[in-house]
């Protein structure tokens, strides 16, 4: 089973290579953008699309980088409050998160 997963995953993406090399080929036009004081820069309509989108997946990253460091800056501090209460300290055992289910009415 794991490698009918691994010939798929393989598969799936060299479809997914393959429709996205078609779409470069179809819409490799020209195009002109322009910017203010008449500047231009004319280039291919798929590196602009390309270029757009690895703006985009920066920018996305880019945004989640305060979570990521604060959710390891808590980790850390955790770490060490757990750390300084020592080894000898017993973690009590968590609730449970429902309750037990009520008796069977025969």
């Amino acid at each position: 089973m794991k490698i009918f997963l691994r010939y798929l995953t393989w598969f799936l993406n060299a479809a997914l290579v393959f429709l996205f090399l078609l779409f470069a080929v179809k819409n490799s036009d020209p195009v002109t953008l322009r910017f203010l004081l008449g500047h231009s820069w004319q280039m291919p309509l798929v590196l602009l699309l390309f270029l757009f989108f690895c703006l985009g997946a920066l920018f996305g990253v880019l945004a989640c980088m305060g979570r990521l460091f604060r959710g390891r800056q808590q980790i850390q501090l955790l770490k060490r409050k757990l750390r300084d209460a020592g080894a000898d300290t017993v973690v009590a055992p968590a609730k449970e998160a429902f309750p037990p289910p009520p008796d069977a009415i025969v």
